[in-house]
């Protein structure tokens, strides 16, 4: 399964940092194409939610989420939840991770994202990889955008 990491510091306290990527609420200020989030239930390892992005043309898509791990302060991830729905036709997982470490009043931010593609789908890894690369640059924008 490719892993691709990115990495950023960002002039602003870990606190306010981990308060933003761990509420599920938040993740339209920052995650990339998100519009709204749903049905948020239950917090840190094991909460779930749903996440509504909007396609190139304009639609909504409903995409539900996991948090696997959850520890204050330095890191949170969540699985996509892809059985029974559209995205299992192509994805047979998919995972970020956000860690966090203190750099004098700074926060280093960390976010990898693992992807596996399904059957055909597979033949596609570059694009993958180049995708999950640009929304991870777009997510630490976004993180940067609304702490500073």
């Amino acid at each position: 399964m490719p892993r691709i990491t990115r990495r950023r510091t960002i002039a602003a306290p870990l606190d306010e940092v981990w308060e933003l990527v761990s509420d599920p609420y938040s993740l339209p200020r920052w995650w990339p194409r998100t519009t709204r989030v749903e049905n948020v239930e239950g917090e840190g390892a094991g909460g779930q939610w749903t996440k509504v992005l909007e396609t190139a043309e304009g639609r909504g898509v409903r995409a539900d989420h996991r948090c696997l791990d959850s520890v204050e302060g330095e890191r949170y991830s969540w699985e996509q939840l892809l059985e029974g729905t559209p995205f299992a036709r192509h994805l047979r997982s998919s995972a970020i991770e956000i860690r966090l470490r203190d750099e004098d009043g700074a926060t280093e931010i960390s976010l990898a994202s693992s992807e596996a593609l399904r059957g055909m789908s597979r033949f596609g890894s570059p694009m993958l990889r180049r995708a999950q690369k640009a929304r991870l640059d777009e997510a630490l924008d976004g993180i940067e955008r609304a702490l500073t």
